[in-house]
């Protein structure tokens, strides 16, 4: 029976085609050729319009999005497909849900199935159960397929041979065991780049340091020629990426990432590469090949860029940053074990803070202090800690310095000795190319001189490297800096230290330190890394207690002050005396108040000194008719009592003493002089 109507061949004829992955794209042409060949054999069955959907090349039919099928879908939806051509049913779906779906609408429409096989309406009931059974067919074949690739795979990563890419310095040997690759240009730049890491400490800054010395990383460029290895400058992604593979430990990993299923609009999405913690991985294998670290180093570094972490939790340390907080990261709450925060002000320095809620029920903080004692007593314990290392650490400095600049000149010369290498390779292959045949020669001669000049760009800032190498430390340099070793105090403390070095010899040195409060006091539990405790107490700021305090004769000389002078006068009496504030800042009106408002001290009333018939020096001289140098001297010599507070107070009843009035009369105010001698006269 001819199952081809006249009213299929009225509408179009679609054919679908599929290759499940990218790989099976470049390897397997022939699939795609047969299923091409399909519009032929639809024209042949008479059809006149064949429409081709390949939009799916290189997609799984396993349930995701394939926009080539939705189309198909809707084409037999609107009834304009009249067939749908495909070699077999697995290229249609390979799950159950898109097949019978397709077979539910091409039943609604009357639309035909046809593969190389036959022809099928799925509205008979024989070619209805024989499409079911292929499919089921199809999905259970790609089932143990896929079941039979995967647990060979789990048999040949346990016995660490399943390489399905080689990172880079490394490279498959003649037993298929992996082996440091020979090029010593590169290995040398991963040695560097996992030695830098443990002195910098930092995945961020070392990719800022490498790209500062202009120091390239080679990586690999899989291309139509095979892979390659380029060098660039490192990227951030690039750099961690060999710091977190634990290939470069020495060890076989397998099962370092899984892929997780979830279900969108009716469709599975699948998410790649979501990585496992190391307690999860299938295989490790140590010691399976020659590592550029140990282990132990690995380890190490997955901690310290763990513990760099921002935002990450109430257990992660975070990044070491420019801040005053010298503990930031290493406080934690005795009271409910959560990471202490912090909180910058610009007037008032760095508070640590631990944000809980209280019962949950206020919005008071659990715990919170300054952190100038705090930073002081620990600092203090770390340098009493580590004082016996500060000579080590004075001629490892010393070393250091003598080393500064070494690793980028060993890296341009290895840079030049490579491009020396392509320079008299491009040169051979010129040299044994036919002169004549200028379509290959002139291509030869091109690339012999990008070499050259590559190789003089590098002799070239080899040569400037070599006149920016810094100094041989003098005799009285090393002798400095021996002796800062004895006084490490003054070292912390100076104002060139940074204080992101200042952290880290901290988190070098110290796990945690839980704190909790009693009283009046900070009671600390200073974790070390090697295991052992210490108990500090630090005295705790009462409110409104700060390192900003200001003596006690100040305070004693504005409150004397301010009963004869307004604010306004009182700050430049306070600036002439060169007295400060707590802050180190001079004084004005505004100081003034809030200086009067912080200690109590009432605010000059008009009139206040005429209540207490008090003068002031320039009121004193205009009442008695005289100048203020001599009511000065009166009272210097004890003939007027006042009080020299300054501004200089005189009582006003003190202005009528007989002896005052003598004085005045006799002109005997003015003090006598013995520098003074008496001129002759005749």
């Amino acid at each position: 029976m001819n199952k081809i109507t006249p009213e299929h061949l009225s509408r179009d004829a679609y054919v679908y085609v599929r290759q499940s992955t990218p790989d099976q794209l470049l390897n397997n042409p022939e699939s795609r050729r047969r299923q091409y060949a399909l519009e032929t054999r639809a024209r042949a069955l008479g059809w006149e319009n064949v429409i081709v959907i390949d939009e799916d090349l290189g997609r799984s039919g396993g349930g995701a999005a394939r926009p080539g099928f939705e189309r198909l879908l809707a084409a037999i939806c609107a009834g304009t497909a009249g067939a749908v051509f495909a070699i077999e049913a697995s290229r249609l779906a390979c799950n159950g849900r898109d097949w019978h779906t397709l077979l539910e609408f091409c039943v609604v429409v009357n639309s035909l199935i046809i593969d190389e096989d036959g022809i099928y309406d799925p509205r008979s009931v024989n070619d209805r159960m024989l499409l079911g059974l292929k499919g089921t067919f199809s999905e259970l074949e790609l089932s143990m397929f896929r079941q039979r690739s995967q647990q060979a795979l789990r048999l040949k990563a346990a016995r660490g041979e399943l390489n399905t890419t080689v990172a880079i310095g490394y490279r498959r040997g003649a037993d298929d065991r992996l082996e440091q690759d020979p090029d010593k240009r590169i290995r040398e730049a991963l040695s560097l780049v996992f030695r830098k890491f443990a002195e910098i400490g930092s995945v961020r800054q070392l990719v800022l340091w490498l790209r500062q010395e202009r120091i390239d990383l080679p990586i690999a460029v899989h291309g139509a020629q095979g892979r390659s290895v380029q060098w660039r400058l490192p990227r951030y992604n690039t750099v961690h990426r060999l710091l977190t593979n634990p290939v470069y430990a020495g060890a076989y990993v397998y099962g370092r990432t899984f892929t997780r299923v979830r279900f969108e609009g009716g469709r599975k999405v699948a998410t790649h590469g979501i990585v496992r913690r190391p307690e999860e991985w299938d295989v490790v294998i140590r010691n399976h090949h020659d590592g550029y670290i140990t282990w132990e180093e690995y380890d190490r570094n997955q901690k310290v860029i763990a513990g760099n972490a921002n935002m990450k939790g109430a257990m992660v340390r975070g990044s070491v940053r420019n801040g005053s907080g010298l503990l930031v990261g290493l406080l934690r709450c005795g009271h409910c074990g959560r990471k202490l925060k912090v909180h910058h002000n610009e007037r008032k320095g760095a508070r640590y803070v631990c944000t809980t809620d209280i019962a949950n029920l206020s919005n008071k903080n659990c715990i919170a202090f300054s952190n100038m004692r705090i930073d002081t007593a620990v600092s203090a314990e770390v340098l009493r800690a580590v004082s016996p290392l500060a000579l080590e650490a004075a001629l490892q400095l010393i070393a250091d310095h003598e080393q500064a600049g070494v690793e980028r000149l060993r890296q341009c010369e290895l840079a030049l000795e490579q491009a020396c290498y392509e320079a008299t390779h491009a040169r051979r292959q010129y040299d044994a190319v036919d002169p004549d045949n200028r379509l290959v020669a002139g291509e030869l001669e091109r690339r012999w001189n990008e070499c050259l000049a590559a190789q003089v760009r590098l002799e070239e800032q080899m040569e400037n490297l070599r006149h920016e190498q810094p100094r041989m430390l003098s005799e009285d340099d090393r002798a400095m800096l021996l002796a800062l070793a004895d006084d490490l105090p003054r070292v912390w403390n100076h104002p060139d230290a940074s204080i992101e070095i200042r952290k880290r010899i901290l988190r070098a040195v110290l796990t945690e330190i839980v704190v909790t409060i009693e009283g009046d006091r900070l009671c600390l539990v200073v974790h070390w890394q090697g295991g052992d405790h210490t108990r500090l107490e630090v005295v705790k700021n009462r409110i409104g207690q700060n390192r900003f305090k200001t003596d006690k004769e100040t305070v004693q000389l504005v409150g004397e002050l301010a009963r004869v002078l307004p604010d306004h006068s009182i700050a430049p009496v306070l600036n002439r005396l060169r007295i400060r504030s707590a802050r180190g800042n001079s004084w004005n009106e505004l100081r003034v108040r809030n200086f009067r408002g912080t200690h109590q001290i009432a605010v000059y009333r008009e009139g206040e000194r005429a209540e207490r018939r008090e003068l002031i020096l320039h009121e004193a001289a205009s009442r008695l008719g005289i100048n203020k140098m001599t009511v000065i001297r009166l009272i210097r010599d004890g003939i007027l009592p006042g009080r020299q507070i300054c501004a200089g107070v005189i009582r006003e009843e003190d202005l009528d003493r007989p002896t005052v009035r003598r004085a005045i009369r006799n002109g005997r105010a003015v003090s006598p002089d013995a520098r003074q001698q008496k001129l002759p006269f005749q």
